[in-house]
């Protein structure tokens, strides 16, 4: 099970809270959670590494890192405006290995109920 720590208080801000919940769901690897709140036309740019285009692609994406198990999830930042959104943290690897994040996120609406771009920017620490 994956140890999670949140600073954010998320409670008056239904989309902030949305967001710790989709981080919380990479962590685990809980690709139905994630396939189902993301577009069918979703774009998933990991800076320096690939581009995943289309809800079929990001599945199997997701599908691929299962076998790599995050056993802590630190969230340290979780904002929110508009149609955008980001989140920063740590993520430690059950092999150690710990991994600097940001993500940015672009809803389809302002209402925040599917994610339509997701930016990554991931280094080891």
């Amino acid at each position: 099970m994956t140890k999670i720590i949140s600073s954010p208080n998320c409670g008056n801000s239904p989309k902030m809270e949305f967001l710790r919940q989709f981080n919380i769901a990479f962590a685990e690897g809980n690709v139905g959670f994630l396939t189902d709140n993301v577009a069918q036309d979703i774009v998933w740019d990991i800076i320096g590494d690939k581009k995943i285009e289309g809800n079929e692609a990001f599945k199997e994406e997701l599908e691929k890192m299962q076998s790599t198990k995050v056993t802590e999830l630190i969230l340290n930042q979780i904002l929110s405006h508009g149609k955008e959104g980001a989140v920063n943290g740590l993520m430690t690897m059950e092999n150690g290995n710990q991994y600097a994040f940001s993500d940015f996120y672009v809803f389809q609406s302002t209402k925040g109920e599917k994610v339509k771009a997701i930016t990554s920017y991931c280094i080891e620490v």
